[in-house]
């Protein structure tokens, strides 16, 4: 091991076993997101000033939109990583495509999978599909930073070759030490971008634009995840590496221009009457 490289803590991806059935880090880390950014968006709708008077939906629909965004965050985000990333790879082993429980899994698709169980269950309920969309995204970094954290355990989405004093060395990655881009991703993504909009929806009142904070989501996530794709390996050729640029910069550049687009939108219409 090079002499400034930091040990990497290696931890069994499985968590535990009961019987036949290995529970891994992987799938506990999506539970707890998932959990813990439904219990925020409760208590979101618990507090009636953050809205000028009266929430968008009761929490009991919020309670109803928990299957509604889980099946959007697996779905969009498993099937984001076979289009986005590796279609070659599983049009020749289709089988490998429901094994989410080895990693693999897109951001970018698990947004638009959430973007759809908004729209739909919005449309059904009668809901602003704005406010609903505010309401994810506030939630939304509790999942990012699980999911980095899983990402870690799991050393996949490695950072790139770096000498650095706290790069590490990743199991199946080569002898290199590398950035710990994962854990860079996870203090931006998820404990950053939560402070950013905690302060919008608490200090300025936010929510009572619909649109803003998920237009905000969508610029500083964007911001963010292009910053680290300079720390994170490029994927191996994938016909979007053109050089600075890579895939994830690529596909996050129209969410920053939408999230723009959103802020700006909500800025022009009134706010939610008292």
């Amino acid at each position: 091991m090079p002499l400034f490289a930091i040990p990497y803590p290696v931890i069994d991806p499985i968590a535990f076993e009961i019987g036949p059935l290995a529970v891994r880090w992987y799938g506990l880390a999506y539970m707890a997101g998932i959990l813990l950014g439904w219990l925020y968006g409760r208590y979101l709708l618990s507090r009636p000033d953050l809205w000028n008077g009266k929430p968008p939906m009761t929490i009991s629909q919020a309670d109803d939109f928990l299957l509604w965004i889980t099946l959007g965050i697996v779905l969009g985000g498993r099937l984001g990583f076979v289009l986005f990333y590796e279609p070659s790879y599983f049009w020749a082993n289709p089988l490998e495509i429901p094994a989410v429980w080895n990693g693999g899994m897109s951001f970018h698709g698990g947004l638009l999978g959430v973007v759809a169980a908004v729209y739909f269950f919005s449309r059904a309920k009668g809901i602003n599909p704005l406010s609903l969309g505010d309401i994810a995204s506030a939630a939304a970094p509790f999942g990012l930073f699980f999911g980095r954290i899983a990402n870690f355990i799991n050393s996949e989405v490695v950072g790139r070759v770096s000498d650095v004093p706290w790069a590490m060395v990743f199991p199946g990655a080569g002898d290199a030490p590398r950035h710990p881009s994962q854990l860079y991703e996870a203090a931006l993504e998820g404990v950053l971008l939560f402070i950013i909009l905690a302060a919008a929806t608490y200090r300025y009142k936010a929510l009572t634009r619909p649109g803003t904070i998920f237009g905000l989501f969508l610029v500083f996530y964007g911001l963010f995840r292009s910053f680290v794709e300079f720390f994170r390996e490029p994927h191996a050729g994938h016909p979007l590496d053109i050089g600075v640029l890579t895939p994830g910069i690529v596909y996050s550049i129209p969410m920053i221009l939408l999230g723009l687009w959103l802020i700006r939108r909500a800025q022009v219409k009134p706010a939610l009457a008292p």
